[in-house]
């Protein structure tokens, strides 16, 4: 694989997803795009690097999907869960109620569904809290096909194994051939749309929590700057904002402010 070729994905990758490449990176990225090869009959991934500020919309999606990092489990670290459920939902059951409006939370970076799904069972677990309102979960993600996969609510053997107890398994899903299925009342609660982190999420409308872990990680700085305006707009004085647990916000931002109670909580201030 070229200097050349590298040089061009890298950049393409950052002026449409911010997501920055650097060059020892190289061995990932021919692994990854080796598929996007064959499926579009490239002679190579050179090729493929050529023709990519130009190619079909189909292509340059396809490259964005392959190099997007996808990693997820349900439940994943703990405490964020636990944070919401103790603290951040009621919370937002109150000021829902307070404004005659649904409970609101949005998951900026829902992969291939198991951070929403693992909101949906909390929420549903305390449906009785929040019934007379309503409750949506809206999850977004830059990666087509993650999404595809979030939606369809079919787990491997493997995926429902990493998070998830016994009784959540049985409580949850339908084993089907050799998948499982989510529970159809869980998928209703969530919402899957493809969204960029970089543009305006002024449609999606404001959230009570907005959960955005383990993303913030793969931009640089000025980026962060701007995906964190995004998010700040879309929350409330008060409305919680949740990073993954190496995450921080420490000389990047001051649009938010750490929750002293709630580990990896920030606060847009009141």
């Amino acid at each position: 694989m070229l200097e050349q070729s590298v040089a061009i994905i890298a950049r393409f990758m950052q002026q449409k997803a911010g997501i920055q490449l650097s060059a020892n990176k190289i061995y990932m990225i021919e692994a990854r795009l080796e598929a996007v090869v064959k499926r579009f009959g490239f002679a190579h991934i050179d090729a493929l690097a050529a023709s990519l500020p130009i190619a079909m919309g189909e292509v340059q999606q396809a490259v964005i999907d392959a190099l997007t990092t996808n990693e997820s489990f349900f439940f994943r670290d703990q405490k964020p869960f636990d944070a919401f459920e103790q603290a951040l939902l009621p919370q937002a059951i109150a000021r829902a109620r307070d404004e005659d409006r649904k409970v609101r939370i949005w998951c900026a970076a829902a992969a291939t569904g198991q951070e929403p799904y693992s909101l949906a069972m909390i929420l549903a677990a305390k449906k009785h809290s929040w019934l007379h309102q309503g409750a949506e979960i809206v999850a977004t993600d830059l990666s087509q096909t993650a999404l595809s996969r979030a939606k369809s609510g079919l787990f491997t053997q493997f995926e429902v194994q990493r998070g998830l107890s016994a009784q959540q398994l049985v409580q949850h899903f339908t084993k089907i051939d050799e998948q499982w299925q989510i529970a159809p009342v869980l998928q209703h609660m969530v919402q899957f749309e493809v969204h960029n982190l970089l543009h305006n999420p002024a449609r999606l409308g404001q959230f009570d929590t907005i959960f955005c872990r383990n993303v913030l990680i793969y931009f640089d700085v000025e980026t962060k700057r701007q995906i964190l305006t995004h998010l700040a707009r879309q929350l409330p004085p008060g409305g919680a904002l949740v990073l993954g647990a190496s995450e921080t916000l420490v000389g990047v931002s001051d649009q938010f402010k750490p929750d002293p109670n709630l580990p990896m909580v920030f606060r847009r201030p009141e």
